[in-house]
């Protein structure tokens, strides 16, 4: 039986992106995964698929059980499994990892600590505060605000209370960690140390998420501040520094559905929340095989130099024919069409340039610019369109037109893809929805997809397929790319009007 081993990996304070490189290397090879509450489910996503997923998450109403956890990993690891133990934040920054790391060595289970980014600094930052600053502090305490460090369960001579008064006198900043719910005392004992009630602090609440909201008072009304868990509280003169950039994104604050098939909803994704948007992924199509297996497109793969044109019109088809290709001199005298930019980019990563886009990134467009037929009756005229199962004719009717022999072979089909209760429920509270391809629209639509009040649309075949069924689009692509939908998504959403 293989060697069970335990990754005890910091999460990190809610930001996929501050996951470190090893964290993710470990969450790849997990046979298990076991996690918070508040772990994002980008991150449980790197992990295998047939990985089993754990949730031991901690609610602020009720103590979870931490002996069942430790006793989670030891069994496991013991079995044999790889398992990674994703823990907010740091694990051993009031996470409790020290804890496990002591029940797994006391049951002789191997384990390795990856260290995360601590809330205390990410989220701070991430509000435009540096918990140090020349002039203004030189040092930073990060302590729990918990009822055991304050002293409210146990008085305060409670075993591991926080002595406040003292850390008043140390001087620096000061950050509280889970501190919530006893801020008013935090502050009463601070003040008691000697802190002024106009020292500055600074409230961050889901800090480094795109539902991130900070807020600014002082010491002596932190209690009568309304505010929600999880949240990160910083304390001292650095607290009226404000360098903000997380929040000040064009789509901070918004939250986006994308429903591009899995495979290719990470590059918009991406995109979106480096703008600060939340985004939802709701894949509403997936790519399966052709209905004949790939039988047609392999004999055309087998043939490419026997055409005078091969033309592409989606970046899927260029890798389903490409894979079939183990050598792109096959294509030998034949041209190549790409019917926009992210189709001549799809070929360029297999080293072919395009030696025709058109201007405009359509079916229709590709059509329009396409040279007609030689005169020549010895000439190649034969032309290979792979497209998707039941494309459009347009090309095909366009090319015909022009004297060519077109050659239509079916390279893959876009089906629904079942879409879950949890991911609609997320959709309804959307404030946009991106639609690239007619068949997402039908799909998400005939399973009962909630419409956001924006509708962007990644070109006009897509924006008449949704206005067909009813729906109002609000943001439309001038240029028919990933980088043009976000452009127009940022247009209509960061300048606060629909339509």
């Amino acid at each position: 039986m293989k060697r069970g081993i335990v990754y005890l990996v910091g999460a990190g304070p809610g930001d996929p992106g501050l996951l470190t490189v090893r964290g993710a290397e470990v969450l790849r090879q997990a046979d298990v995964v076991v996690h918070d509450r508040l772990t994002h489910p980008a991150l449980l996503a790197l992990a295998p698929e047939q990985a089993e997923k754990v949730d031991v998450g901690k609610w602020p109403d009720r103590r979870g059980d931490q002996e069942a956890v430790n006793a989670i990993l030891v069994r496991r690891a013991q079995a044999g499994q790889r398992v990674v133990r994703l823990k907010g934040g740091d694990p051993f920054v009031l996470g409790r990892g020290g804890e496990e790391a002591q029940a797994l060595m006391a049951a002789g289970v191997p384990f390795e600590v990856v260290p995360g980014v601590t809330s205390a600094v990410a989220a701070p930052a991430y509000a435009g505060i540096p918990v140090t600053h020349r002039g203004r502090s030189s040092a930073f305490t990060v302590v729990a605000g918990h009822s055991r460090s304050v002293g409210t369960d146990g008085g305060d001579e409670a075993a591991g209370a926080t002595n406040w008064e003292a850390l008043a006198a140390a001087g620096g900043t000061i950050v509280v960690l889970m501190g919530v719910a006893n801020r008013a005392q935090v502050a009463r004992r601070l003040m008691a140390g000697g802190l002024p009630p106009s020292t500055p602090v600074a409230v961050v609440c889901w800090g480094t998420r795109p539902e991130q909201r900070s807020l600014r008072t002082v010491l002596g009304e932190l209690g009568a501040v309304p505010v929600e868990a999880p949240a990160t509280i910083v304390i001292g003169q650095v607290a009226s520094l404000d360098l903000r950039w997380y929040e000040d994104r064009p789509l901070f604050g918004k939250t986006v559905v994308v429903t591009r098939p899995a495979h290719q909803a990470p590059a918009l994704t991406e995109r979106l929340s480096a703008l600060g948007a939340g985004v939802v992924e709701v894949p509403a199509v997936q790519l399966r095989p052709p209905a004949d297996g790939g039988r047609a497109l392999t004999e055309a793969a087998g043939r490419l130099s026997g055409y005078a044109w091969v033309a592409f019109t989606s970046a899927n088809a260029v890798e389903a024919l490409f894979r079939l290709v183990p050598d792109t001199r096959a294509l030998a005298g034949a041209k190549v069409a790409a019917v926009g930019t992210a189709t001549a980019d799809a070929l360029r990563s297999y080293r072919v340039v395009a030696d025709l886009v058109p201007a405009d990134h359509t079916a229709r467009g590709l059509a329009a610019a396409f040279p007609p037929a030689p005169s020549d009756p010895t000439a190649p005229r034969r032309a290979l369109l792979p497209q998707a199962g039941g494309a459009r004719p347009e090309l095909r009717q366009g090319l015909a037109s022009l004297g060519w022999e077109v050659e239509v072979v079916e390279a893959y089909r876009t089906v629904p893809a079942p879409l879950s209760p949890r991911l609609l429920s997320q959709a309804a509270q959307a404030d946009a929805i991106c639609f690239a391809s007619p068949s997402a629209v039908d799909s998400y639509l005939d399973q009962g997809g909630p419409v956001p009040p924006v509708v962007a649309c990644s070109g006009p075949v897509t924006a008449r397929a949704a206005a067909a069924r009813g729906l109002r689009v609000s943001a439309e692509a001038s240029e028919h790319t990933m980088d043009g939908l976000v452009e127009a998504l940022v247009k209509v959403l960061a300048g606060g009007t629909v339509g």
